[in-house]
């Protein structure tokens, strides 16, 4: 899927005092840490279709980020054994990619929990089934796109489009919510409605009281529209009116977050009790080491070269390891034109990255820019 990379100009909002002193004053709500163990900060990685696969969690991972989900699993091709039966596995990808048992990967750095399973699909029975089939993967939570904005999703009927059918959207919910055991976390990612029509609006707010009242966990909401897509502002607004309006609930945001300061504008000025980071940590998973450190009261720390390095051959090493070489010598430009952003020369890496098109390119490119290559890992360590 094709999405816009580079944010709109920052809009200036009324916070209660500078991002870091909001971050060190910042504390998880202990109900989102009771639901979902390890969930030990207010931020995640969002899911995002066509970037946030094991390789780029499992990177992300090793930054900081306390809770990932999956891009978006079609419910018929998870039910068919197609994509999401093996290259999502949370545990397999994390035994292969370590070149070990899951155990041991825990130690180092390749485990992929906790972590929710994202689906998406049309028919309640199908989603249902599809939800089961998650839990017995290893999903800690499962989660309902009703939020993707994509043409070919939306005619489809599936993601954005549940908001403009508001029987059906609670009608998938209901199934999924029945069909997944209790002691798993259902929870759903919206936008804040279709469009800005006042019917539109009433619809969404039928959906988001309805997941609450099935026992969904929480609802992730994203400040922008369906029509909207990646366009223009995420309304914060919006979102401060709904968790004043619902402050019972957990609710958590989405939108415009692209450094570790915006986590922080976002939960002061709309009360949410975390953050999705999405399109903000594409190439970037320094974002989520930022936070902590702003939490923790230090400067955040920009990534040195040798961190960068050693964040582009894990990603590359990750990726070849789920998708294969050849799949992932094109697949990780989209990456590198991200990542390039944080060189000290980032035109002709970008460049560079560009033109790669097998893994031998994109390690020499890294090594061309990112200083000499390390010694291959030994894998009967």
């Amino acid at each position: 899927m094709s999405v816009e990379l580079n944010p709109a100009p920052r809009q200036d909002r009324a916070l209660s005092a500078p991002p870091a002193e909001i971050a060190r004053r910042t504390v998880v709500d202990p109900r989102i840490q009771a639901l979902v163990p390890g969930f030990d900060a207010p931020f995640f990685q969002a899911g995002l279709a066509g970037y946030s696969d094991g390789a780029m969690r499992l990177v992300a991972r090793a930054h900081g980020a306390p809770f990932c989900i999956t891009e978006a699993l079609l419910d018929r091709t998870l039910l068919l054994g197609g994509k999401g039966r093996r290259k999502e596995d949370p545990d397999l990808i994390a035994s292969e990619c370590g070149l070990g048992d899951v155990e041991d990967n825990q130690i180092a750095g390749t485990h992929d929990h906790p972590i929710a399973g994202q689906i998406m699909g049309t028919l309640p029975d199908e989603m249902a089934r599809a939800a089961e089939l998650l839990v017995r993967m290893g999903y800690d939570v499962v989660d309902v796109n009703m939020a993707c904005p994509v043409k070919k999703i939306r005619s489809s009927h599936r993601g954005g489009h549940f908001l403009r059918e508001p029987d059906l959207a609670i009608e998938v919910l209901k199934a999924v919510r029945t069909a997944v055991p209790a002691s798993i976390p259902c929870t759903v990612k919206l936008r804040r409605s279709w469009d800005d029509d006042p019917q539109m609006v009433h619809a969404f707010e039928r959906i988001f009281d309805a997941v609450y009242e099935m026992g969904y966990a929480w609802a992730t909401v994203h400040g922008r529209t369906v029509v909207q897509k990646y366009e223009g502002y995420a309304k914060w607004e919006v979102l401060r009116d709904i968790v004043r309006r619902r402050s019972d609930r957990l609710v958590f945001g989405s939108g415009d977050i692209w450094q570790a300061e915006d986590i922080f504008a976002m939960l002061d000025f709309c009360g949410v009790h975390a953050v999705s980071v999405a399109r903000g940590c594409i190439g970037n998973p320094w974002i989520f080491r930022q936070a902590r450190d702003l939490m923790a009261g230090r400067v955040p720390r920009q990534p040195t070269i040798e961190e960068q390095r050693t964040a582009l051959l894990d990603h590359c090493r990750f990726a070849e390891t789920i998708h294969g070489p050849r799949a992932t010598g094109r697949r990780m430009r989209k990456f590198g034109i991200k990542f390039a952003a944080h060189h000290p020369d980032p035109v002709p890496v970008k460049a560079a990255f560009v033109a790669c098109e097998t893994m031998a390119g994109w390690r020499e490119v890294i090594g061309r820019f990112y200083g000499a290559m390390p010694e291959p890992r030994d894998a009967s360590r």
